[in-house]
């Protein structure tokens, strides 16, 4: 199996080096607003398909440019505007495609100094020297890193990211490798039910706490957006304060990115099935009183990881549909209660009496779903190949989409 995979690392720069940096990011930020200059003035003066262009025509005529008016770029790799045109080209692409179908792109934008992201991808000859914690890069020569890197020998690299994030530069490497099939994973079948109060509750009965990794801190990050809003605009102690607080929020995305990951690779490398909800999150995050606390836990992001992450390790994932009434059905009897609210943390069945925490309970019914929809998950690691019933529960009806359990109960006329 043929994957991609990325190893980012942290570079100890000094000065110099520091210097040499943003202007490569500047190099890469001038490339983009050219770009998009040129592609706006052409689809304005031309007409028919002469108001087109793409990324290989530009970084042509931008090469013409470096003998006369661009002859600074020499002093950097010449993969820095092609990679920022590329980028470009692909941000046109992604606006149009979604202008028909998918998702919302917005259009390309001018990206200005100090409110962008300072980045720039090279490629080409890109070198690590493990026992010298080294990264050679081009026309950058050997860079020192934090760590002793763990690139796998046999892996392609295929590219090098370099971006700063507060006053911190990473070197960030997508390698090609081949991995073996992962063999299935013989462990107990979970349902993850995701929360505010709690990150989320297991089907085994192990709740997982919520880190809060910004609400715990908002006091200080009261007084840092204070301090900075009462320096004068322009002054260095304005910049020192903008740092503070850039680093700040770097130090809040650290730790939820180290809890998403420690928590995600746990979960992939010790259960065969996970069973987690198709949560709808910008919706979510449409309440003002709750919005706050759904980014903070990242629970998107959080699911985004599961995805590769069983893949890697040989389990599956599988997601209940986003209308499925896990938390209204009694994981007992499939009782419908119909008139069950947020601030109930209790679920009571009125049919067989059971009494169980509602997280709970949700998540032993996303489990239900597994065996009622799932019951040959393990013939195939292709999740759309699914028989029709044999001496088992319905799993798919004659249009390949699945059957909704029957709910037993006086309100089950009412569930929807």
């Amino acid at each position: 199996m043929l994957v991609t995979r990325g190893y980012k690392y942290t570079l100890r720069v000094n000065n110099k080096e520091r210097t040499l940096l943003h202007q490569c990011a500047g190099t890469s930020r001038f490339s983009w607003n050219w770009g998009l200059e040129q592609r706006l003035k052409k689809y304005k003066n031309s007409t028919g398909t002469d108001r087109f262009t793409d990324a290989m025509q530009q970084h042509k005529e931008i090469n013409r440019l470096k003998k006369t008016a661009f002859n600074w770029m020499y002093n950097y790799s010449k993969c820095i505007p092609q990679e920022a045109l590329r980028d470009l080209d692909q941000a046109f692409k992604n606006f149009n495609t979604s202008r028909k179908k998918g998702k919302k792109v917005g259009f390309p934008k001018f990206k200005k100094k100090f409110r962008c992201k300072d980045s720039f991808r090279l490629t080409g000859v890109i070198r690590f020297y493990h026992e010298m914690k080294l990264v050679q890069l081009p026309r950058l020569g050997r860079l020192r890193l934090e760590e002793k890197p763990s690139i796998p020998v046999t892996g392609r690299i295929l590219s090098a990211t370099v971006s700063r994030i507060a006053d911190s530069w990473y070197v960030s490497v997508t390698i090609e490798e081949t991995q073996a099939d992962p063999s299935m994973i013989q462990g107990e079948i979970l349902g993850f039910d995701a929360g505010l109060s709690r990150f989320g509750v297991l089907s085994n009965g192990v709740p997982i706490p919520t880190p809060k990794f910004l609400l715990r801190r908002l006091r200080k990050l009261g007084r840092l957006s204070r301090n900075h809003s009462r320096k004068q605009q322009g002054s260095n102690n304005r910049k020192k304060s903008a740092l503070n607080l850039a680093r700040f929020h770097k130090r809040v995305s650290d730790c939820r990115h180290d809890f998403l990951h420690k928590t995600s690779s746990s979960l992939a490398k010790n259960h065969s099935v996970l069973i987690v909800e198709d949560l709808f999150v910008k919706g979510l995050s449409m309440n003002k009183k709750q919005s706050k606390y759904w980014h903070d836990l990242a629970h998107g992001e959080f699911h985004r990881l599961l995805r590769y992450k069983t893949r890697w390790y040989g389990s599956y994932l599988v997601h209940v549909p986003r209308f499925f009434p896990s938390s209204r059905l009694c994981s007992n009897c499939l009782w419908y209660h119909a008139g069950l609210k947020l601030k109930d943390r209790i679920f009571v069945c009125q049919l067989c009496n059971l009494m169980i925490d509602r997280d709970l309970n949700a998540a032993l019914n996303m489990v239900n779903y597994y065996h009622w929809h799932h019951p040959l998950i393990h013939v195939s690691r292709d999740h759309s190949r699914y028989s029709v019933a044999a001496s088992f529960p319905e799993t798919l009806n004659a249009c390949g989409e699945f059957v909704r359990p029957c709910i037993s109960g006086p309100d089950s006329m009412n569930q929807e």
